[in-house]
């Protein structure tokens, strides 16, 4: 399995609807992506602007083809994207050892 883990950072002032938005756009669009596992959200305490996003899928293919080759990723950034106050920093990790 691998993590994408993306770090998000927001326009200030719209954390509110960028909630529903992030989940709106993993419960439509996301979770019914080719080799989607699961997902994430963490939401900044010092730093309300910035989001954390853990997206688990089968293969890294699965994200970086079979998602980011397809319309649904369109789809995706249209829900989240208005949001954005920078391009997020994305990167893939494999599991290297997990607590029960």
């Amino acid at each position: 399995m691998i993590l994408e883990l993306a770090d998000i950072r927001i326009h200030a002032g719209q954390q509110a609807a960028f909630d529903v938005a992030i989940a709106r756009g993993l419960e439509e669009v996301i979770a019914h992506a080719k080799g989607f596992r699961g997902y994430k959200v963490n939401k900044g305490i010092e730093s309300p602007e910035r989001y954390v996003l853990m997206i688990f899928w089968e293969t890294l293919e699965n994200h970086t083809v079979d998602f980011r080759e397809s319309e649904a990723f369109l789809q995706w950034r249209a829900i989240v994207g208005p949001y954005f106050a920078q391009a997020p920093v994305v990167e893939h990790f494999d599991l290297l050892t997990k607590s029960a």
